[in-house]
Protein backbone atom coordinates (compact mmCIF):
# COMPACT_ATOMS: atom_id res chain seq x y z
CA UNK A 1 0.00 0.00 0.00
CA UNK A 2 1.27 3.48 -0.88
CA UNK A 3 0.34 6.69 0.94
CA UNK A 4 0.66 10.04 -0.79
CA UNK A 5 1.34 12.77 1.78
CA UNK A 6 0.46 16.25 0.51
CA UNK A 7 2.29 18.69 2.80
CA UNK A 8 0.94 22.26 2.63
CA UNK A 9 2.72 23.29 5.85
CA UNK A 10 5.09 26.11 4.96
CA UNK A 11 6.19 27.05 8.47
CA UNK A 12 9.38 25.41 9.69
CA UNK A 13 7.90 24.20 13.00
CA UNK A 14 4.38 23.57 11.78
CA UNK A 15 2.01 22.09 14.35
CA UNK A 16 -0.10 20.76 11.50
CA UNK A 17 2.93 18.83 10.29
CA UNK A 18 3.43 17.40 13.80
CA UNK A 19 -0.19 16.20 13.89
CA UNK A 20 0.09 14.77 10.35
CA UNK A 21 3.22 12.85 11.31
CA UNK A 22 1.34 11.24 14.21
CA UNK A 23 -1.42 10.20 11.79
CA UNK A 24 1.15 8.80 9.35
CA UNK A 25 2.89 6.84 12.14
CA UNK A 26 -0.34 4.90 12.64
CA UNK A 27 -0.21 3.66 9.04
CA UNK A 28 1.98 0.78 7.94
CA UNK A 29 2.74 1.79 4.38
CA UNK A 30 5.32 3.48 2.22
CA UNK A 31 4.85 7.27 2.29
CA UNK A 32 5.68 9.55 -0.63
CA UNK A 33 5.66 13.24 0.25
CA UNK A 34 4.77 16.15 -1.99
CA UNK A 35 6.08 19.24 -0.19
CA UNK A 36 4.14 22.14 -1.69
CA UNK A 37 6.40 24.68 0.02
CA UNK A 38 9.45 23.30 -1.77
CA UNK A 39 8.02 22.13 -5.11
CA UNK A 40 7.81 24.70 -7.86
CA UNK A 41 4.07 24.39 -8.31
CA UNK A 42 2.47 27.14 -10.40
CA UNK A 43 -1.13 28.24 -10.73
CA UNK A 44 -2.91 27.66 -14.00
CA UNK A 45 -2.37 31.05 -15.57
CA UNK A 46 -3.44 31.82 -19.16
CA UNK A 47 -0.31 30.24 -20.69
CA UNK A 48 -0.38 27.04 -18.61
CA UNK A 49 -4.12 26.63 -19.06
CA UNK A 50 -3.81 26.93 -22.85
CA UNK A 51 -0.98 24.37 -22.84
CA UNK A 52 -3.00 22.01 -20.64
CA UNK A 53 -6.11 22.30 -22.81
CA UNK A 54 -4.10 21.59 -25.97
CA UNK A 55 -2.41 18.55 -24.41
CA UNK A 56 -5.76 17.18 -23.26
CA UNK A 57 -7.39 17.85 -26.65
CA UNK A 58 -4.50 15.98 -28.30
CA UNK A 59 -4.90 13.09 -25.82
CA UNK A 60 -1.35 13.64 -24.49
CA UNK A 61 -1.54 12.81 -20.79
CA UNK A 62 2.13 11.78 -20.63
CA UNK A 63 3.39 15.37 -20.38
CA UNK A 64 5.15 16.21 -17.06
CA UNK A 65 2.38 18.75 -16.41
CA UNK A 66 0.19 15.78 -15.42
CA UNK A 67 2.69 14.07 -13.11
CA UNK A 68 0.97 15.30 -9.91
CA UNK A 69 -2.42 14.12 -11.18
CA UNK A 70 -1.10 10.67 -12.12
CA UNK A 71 0.68 10.32 -8.77
CA UNK A 72 -2.52 11.28 -6.93
CA UNK A 73 -4.67 8.90 -9.00
CA UNK A 74 -2.35 5.95 -8.31
CA UNK A 75 -2.02 6.38 -4.53
CA UNK A 76 -3.75 3.85 -2.28
CA UNK A 77 -4.37 6.48 0.40
CA UNK A 78 -4.06 10.27 0.57
CA UNK A 79 -3.06 12.31 3.64
CA UNK A 80 -3.23 16.10 3.34
CA UNK A 81 -1.69 18.38 5.98
CA UNK A 82 -2.89 21.97 5.70
CA UNK A 83 -2.96 24.59 8.45
CA UNK A 84 -6.23 26.47 8.90
CA UNK A 85 -5.80 29.92 7.37
CA UNK A 86 -8.59 32.42 6.80
CA UNK A 87 -11.42 29.85 6.94
CA UNK A 88 -9.61 27.50 4.57
CA UNK A 89 -6.08 26.36 3.72
CA UNK A 90 -2.91 27.85 2.18
CA UNK A 91 -3.24 28.86 -1.47
CA UNK A 92 -0.52 26.37 -2.44
CA UNK A 93 -2.99 23.57 -1.75
CA UNK A 94 -5.57 25.17 -4.05
CA UNK A 95 -2.95 25.37 -6.79
CA UNK A 96 -2.11 21.70 -6.24
CA UNK A 97 -5.79 20.74 -6.44
CA UNK A 98 -6.05 22.64 -9.73
CA UNK A 99 -3.09 20.68 -11.04
CA UNK A 100 -4.52 17.27 -10.12
CA UNK A 101 -8.14 17.75 -11.15
CA UNK A 102 -7.63 16.51 -14.69
CA UNK A 103 -10.28 14.85 -16.82
CA UNK A 104 -9.04 11.46 -17.95
CA UNK A 105 -6.61 11.08 -15.03
CA UNK A 106 -8.33 11.74 -11.69
CA UNK A 107 -11.89 11.81 -13.03
CA UNK A 108 -13.91 11.63 -16.23
CA UNK A 109 -17.41 12.64 -17.19
CA UNK A 110 -19.95 9.83 -17.61
CA UNK A 111 -23.38 10.92 -18.78
CA UNK A 112 -22.53 14.51 -17.86
CA UNK A 113 -21.50 13.70 -14.29
CA UNK A 114 -17.99 13.39 -12.84
CA UNK A 115 -16.83 9.84 -12.19
CA UNK A 116 -13.74 9.28 -10.04
CA UNK A 117 -10.71 7.46 -11.43
CA UNK A 118 -8.55 7.53 -8.30
CA UNK A 119 -7.40 4.30 -6.68
CA UNK A 120 -7.42 5.63 -3.09
CA UNK A 121 -10.06 4.33 -0.75
CA UNK A 122 -9.42 6.95 1.94
CA UNK A 123 -8.41 10.61 2.19
CA UNK A 124 -7.35 12.03 5.55
CA UNK A 125 -7.21 15.78 6.07
CA UNK A 126 -5.13 17.16 8.95
CA UNK A 127 -5.35 20.74 10.18
CA UNK A 128 -4.57 22.92 13.19
CA UNK A 129 -5.60 26.43 14.18
CA UNK A 130 -4.62 28.99 16.76
CA UNK A 131 -8.25 29.65 17.65
CA UNK A 132 -11.59 27.95 17.13
CA UNK A 133 -12.79 26.77 13.73
CA UNK A 134 -16.31 28.09 13.22
CA UNK A 135 -16.58 27.09 9.57
CA UNK A 136 -14.03 24.84 7.87
CA UNK A 137 -14.38 25.61 4.19
CA UNK A 138 -11.00 23.96 3.58
CA UNK A 139 -11.98 20.45 4.63
CA UNK A 140 -15.44 20.82 3.10
CA UNK A 141 -13.87 21.73 -0.25
CA UNK A 142 -11.37 18.86 -0.21
CA UNK A 143 -14.07 16.40 0.90
CA UNK A 144 -16.37 17.53 -1.93
CA UNK A 145 -13.62 17.07 -4.52
CA UNK A 146 -12.62 13.68 -3.10
CA UNK A 147 -16.13 12.28 -3.04
CA UNK A 148 -17.65 13.96 -6.11
CA UNK A 149 -14.72 14.07 -8.54
CA UNK A 150 -11.97 11.69 -7.48
CA UNK A 151 -14.16 8.79 -6.34
CA UNK A 152 -12.65 8.66 -2.84
CA UNK A 153 -15.65 7.92 -0.63
CA UNK A 154 -14.02 7.71 2.81
CA UNK A 155 -12.77 11.03 4.15
CA UNK A 156 -11.74 12.01 7.66
CA UNK A 157 -10.35 15.14 9.23
CA UNK A 158 -8.09 15.39 12.27
CA UNK A 159 -8.10 18.78 13.97
CA UNK A 160 -6.34 20.48 16.81
CA UNK A 161 -7.87 23.88 17.53
CA UNK A 162 -7.32 26.74 19.98
CA UNK A 163 -3.56 26.14 20.04
CA UNK A 164 -2.81 29.83 20.66
CA UNK A 165 -5.49 30.47 23.29
CA UNK A 166 -4.00 31.76 26.52
CA UNK A 167 -3.92 29.18 29.31
CA UNK A 168 -4.25 26.17 27.00
CA UNK A 169 -1.36 23.78 26.41
CA UNK A 170 -0.82 23.38 22.66
CA UNK A 171 1.20 20.21 23.29
CA UNK A 172 -1.67 18.59 25.22
CA UNK A 173 -4.16 19.56 22.52
CA UNK A 174 -1.97 18.08 19.80
CA UNK A 175 -1.62 14.88 21.81
CA UNK A 176 -5.41 14.62 22.12
CA UNK A 177 -6.21 15.77 18.57
CA UNK A 178 -7.20 12.35 17.33
CA UNK A 179 -10.23 12.67 19.57
CA UNK A 180 -11.60 15.36 17.25
CA UNK A 181 -11.95 13.24 14.14
CA UNK A 182 -14.57 14.64 11.77
CA UNK A 183 -16.22 12.16 9.43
Amino acid sequence: MAILFINACVRENSRTRVLAESVLRDRSAEVTEVDLGKDNIRPLDRELLAQREKLLADGDRDHPMFDYAKQFAEADEIVIAAPFWDLSFPSLLKIYLEQITVSGITFEYVNGRPYGLCKAKRLTYVTTSGGPIFADFGYAYVKALAQNFYGIRETKAYRATNLDVSGISAEELLAKAEISVIE
